[in-house]
């Protein structure tokens, strides 16, 4: 699907694509793919490069064209390994030409139009649209970290009441999302750095791009801090499960110490041998006796050693 914004007085759709507009398409059909190749000549290993979901941030010029490849954050809506990733948007820009392609429907592009009907300015230029969806999406990273946050705050209350393998299964997704989470906001940054001197840039440029890297930096330090958080919190669950089973293994190998000694005794008054006590009618009684009382010392003696 692509859209067609007229930038200039505010954003706001139009028909047909002019020169100057922003061209935005959203998980691009084979329809969309002839348009962006046959009408507006851009280079089909670009589309391909953006289509690779594990492609990453960076840049690229050939020819007079401008590939950005943007790392955005990104919720899957079906159950998944991991409930948060990150997915690659591309930027192309030539001379009057100003497209967007990203392969996945994402709230952060929804939130990005409708912010910026908002505020009824439209952008300065195309360097000016870039930065703000840089902003966007540092933006956009430090609300799915919020959400993320809530969810590792619900599991260690669930962990508090009873360690549950689906429990720590969850924690264990959202650190593989932090980990993808803070290599695509490093990624970001290195970009970021990198475009600075290859886009002609204003003083309003410039002072977006220190708004970018304040949120980029917030950002990739609360992933970190999570992902600190979650390492810990794994660790001390660990050791929780570790000890409640050496606990038990203590429990029961007391158990089985104690009951060896009745049964070593059972054992030797049942032997087919001659122990003096055959005919005598004490000899059973004699024989528990001996039972209960070894049974009872050893496990006072257990208890005082706290082995049980």
């Amino acid at each position: 699907m692509r859209t067609y914004w007229n930038t200039t007085n505010g954003l706001r759709t139009i028909n047909e694509w002019q020169p100057g507009c922003w061209v935005q398409v959203t998980c691009p059909t084979e329809e969309d793919v002839n348009f962006l190749e046959e009408t507006l000549h851009v280079p089909d290993y670009y589309i391909s490069d953006i289509a690779d979901t594990d492609e990453r941030a960076r840049y690229d010029i050939d020819d007079g064209w401008v590939l950005i490849i943007l790392r955005i954050p990104y919720a899957k809506e079906t159950k998944s390994r991991t409930p948060f990733t990150t997915i690659p948007m591309g930027i192309i820009l030539k001379g009057n030409v100003v497209i967007t392609i990203c392969n996945f429907e994402t709230d952060m592009m929804i939130d990005f139009v409708s912010y910026q009907q908002r505020r009824g300015l439209g952008f300065v230029d195309s360097v000016d649209m870039i930065f703000r969806l840089f902003l966007c999406c540092a933006v956009w990273y430090l609300k799915r970290l919020k959400q993320i946050s809530l969810l590792i705050d619900k599991a260690k209350r669930n962990l508090d009441r009873n360690v549950s393998n689906a429990d720590l299964i969850a924690l264990s997704r959202l650190q593989d999302s932090l980990t993808y989470f803070v290599t695509s906001i490093r990624g970001n940054e290195n970009l970021l750095s990198k475009l600075k001197f290859k886009l002609p840039i204003d003083e309003l440029d410039a002072d977006m791009i220190e708004d970018v890297n304040i949120e980029m930096s917030q950002a990739r330090e609360t992933s970190n801090i999570y992902a600190d958080i979650l390492d810990s919190t794994m660790d001390t669950h660990a050791n929780i499960i570790n000890n409640n089973m050496n606990s038990v293994m203590k429990m029961l190998t007391s158990i089985s110490i104690i009951l060896m000694f009745p049964t070593l005794i059972a054992s030797l008054f049942g032997m087919n041998l001659i122990n003096g006590m055959e005919e005598q009618p004490w000899g059973f009684p004699l024989a528990m006796a001996l039972s209960i009382g070894v049974t009872v010392l050893f496990m006072w003696y257990f208890k005082r050693k706290t082995w049980i």
